[in-house]
């Protein structure tokens, strides 16, 4: 599933979705493709985090993004689970660069400051 993600469909889907998608799925969603950019993280760990950002920009998944309230928690398990295995790197900078993310989107985040 990692050879069906881009940098653009990622960005694409994130940028049309992320209120819809909200919070939590975007934070985690940035949380991993900024783990992926770093030169420290290693092949195995940037697999894990582009299958799990393949399955979120996926058009078709087990639980379609359309439905009310429930569209997205399909891909906020996958992402979530990605974290888990994939924590190590998820440092400060990591965390800093989605937090300007978010803020730009979402505006200023309690706690996320």
């Amino acid at each position: 599933m990692a050879d069906k993600y881009t940098d653009a469909s990622f960005w694409l889907k994130l940028g049309n979705y992320a209120k819809k998608a909200g919070l939590a799925v975007v934070e985690r969603a940035l949380y991993l493709y900024y783990a992926a950019q770093r030169p420290e993280t290693p092949a195995w760990a940037k697999t894990i985090i582009y299958g799990a950002l393949a399955y979120f920009i996926m058009p078709i998944d087990v639980i379609p993004d359309f439905i009310p309230l429930a569209g997205y928690s399909d891909d906020l398990g996958a992402l979530a689970g990605a974290l888990g295995l994939v924590s190590l790197y998820i440092n400060d900078e990591v965390k800093q660069r989605a937090r300007q993310t978010l803020a730009r989107w979402f505006g200023p985040v309690k706690g996320k400051s």
